[in-house]
């Protein structure tokens, strides 16, 4: 799918840290940003937040945050079902599998307007914590869940490539 990324985190209003970055990730500072764009339609704007000796090559084992930030609305139902393909984008998802962490993320992920905040938390080992704007709405206690979905934006082998080297711009190599 055709998109493009774009660096957004030069202003003093996008290194704003968001107050439930202050309780998930005291330590997080903004590593970078982009926006999503898919056929020319702006999807949304993303943050990626990461403690000193961030690695993306070992994401899956660091506590970090996604932020998105909506650019247009969106039934959850669709968020989860995207969240679902792109996983199984980067590897095999069992059937199974994936029917759960769907359920799981139609339960977590609700629907989004223009301007709504969605924060998630990497639990390494543990799973994934969600907000919006600001409240917390949910937890996802699974490690190969969690892995899977950061590895979405994060992972090698991502759909977005331009838009991953955007969020870990200010990351070590």
């Amino acid at each position: 799918m055709p998109a493009a990324a774009q660096t957004g985190t030069d202003t003093a209003a996008a290194s704003a840290r968001p107050a439930e970055l202050l309780e998930a990730l005291p330590q997080g500072k903004l590593l970078g940003g982009g926006r999503l764009r898919v056929f020319g339609f702006q999807v949304y704007d993303a943050r990626l937040w990461a403690g000193p000796g961030f690695r993306v090559e070992n994401f899956a084992t660091q506590a970090l945050a996604l932020e998105l930030s909506y650019l247009r609305a969106f039934e959850g139902r669709a968020i989860a079902e995207r969240s679902i393909s792109e996983m199984r984008r980067s590897a095999p998802v069992s059937d199974e599998l994936a029917d759960q962490w769907l359920a799981a993320l139609r339960k977590v992920l609700p629907d989004v307007k223009k301007g709504d905040r969605i924060m998630g938390v990497h639990k390494p080992g543990t799973g994934a914590a969600f907000w919006l704007n600001g409240k917390p709405i949910g937890e996802i206690r699974d490690a190969a869940f969690a892995q899977r979905f950061f590895g979405i934006w994060l992972a090698p082998g991502t759909s977005e490539p331009g838009l991953r080297n955007s969020l870990v711009a200010g990351a070590g190599s």
